[in-house]
């Protein structure tokens, strides 16, 4: 396509319905518009592509909104469910929308074993730090002393560097974003799909309802915040880029030399 992807294009070709339920200056609006632009930016026919999602306000972004094939599925199950669509028809672009929550706390086995294995998803893990559909309780993401609506008083444990366990556990492909590096992102989304094998992408994302209200910040200043702190040459969690970006065997092309071994 040329030309400007107008806000009337993406709406005609890519939504199902507006307005959406997301809170105002949530960082998920931002990343449905990345995931639509990657997609557009892509030329992937609709019927190519199934996405996943599970509970959480990040479920949101795919399901209902994207005028795309989608599952719905329950908390801490998008993983296993988006591993099935894409064991049963290799030749979709299977892309799972989650969250911190859902992802790691509900679901962390399921993501450990995708990265493990190496089936070819591409997955978004949008990281607001919290569970915010529920109310805002303290998540395996939120930082060490933060204040959340179950630790008033600063949450004694230590957050997980997502990006570097499923890193670890063998992904083909890694990157950490935030919704401040918008264009870096689509770029990563574009990357990401069209990569053999297990990829991952984290995205910090503001919430202004929870977690910015209990830092008196709004969601302008929490955007700004990561424009000053998330660099490519930072440590830890304040690290952004591109972590991992490999080359090796995607499971469902083992599973179909397996299968054509045992008929030979």
């Amino acid at each position: 396509m040329s030309g400007i992807i107008t806000t009337e294009y993406i709406r005609e070709k890519y939504l199902r319905r507006l307005p959406t339920a997301f809170c105002p200056g949530c960082g998920d609006g931002q990343i449905l518009g990345a995931l639509i632009r990657a997609i557009e930016q892509l030329n992937i026919p609709k019927n190519e592509i199934v996405t996943v999602s599970g509970i959480g306000c990040s479920a949101w972004i795919p399901s209902p909104y994207l005028r795309i094939d989608s599952l719905h599925t329950t908390h801490g199950r998008p993983i296993a469910f988006a591993t099935g669509v894409k064991a049963a028809n290799p030749k979709l672009k299977v892309i799972v929308v989650t969250g911190d929550g859902d992802a790691v706390g509900i679901g962390g086995n399921h993501l450990l074993h995708a990265a493990r294995t190496n089936i070819g998803l591409t997955v978004i893990m949008v990281n607001n730090a919290v569970y915010a559909m529920t109310g805002g309780q303290v998540a395996p993401t939120t930082p060490h002393e933060a204040k959340t609506s179950t630790t008033p008083y600063g949450n004694p444990a230590f957050n997980l560097n997502v990006s570097e366990v499923v890193a670890a556990a063998g992904a083909s492909y890694v990157a950490r974003w935030t919704t401040w590096h918008i264009n870096r992102l689509i770029e990563s989304i574009k990357k990401a799909m069209n990569k053999k094998g297990f990829s991952f992408i984290e995205v910090i994302s503001q919430c202004p309802t929870y977690g910015g209200r209990l830092l008196n910040m709004d969601h302008i200043e929490m955007l700004h915040y990561f424009r000053d702190n998330f660099r490519e040459n930072a440590d830890g969690m304040f690290r952004i880029g591109e972590f991992v970006d490999v080359e090796k065997p995607e499971l469902t092309d083992e599973l179909e030399k397996l299968i054509m071994k045992v008929k030979s």
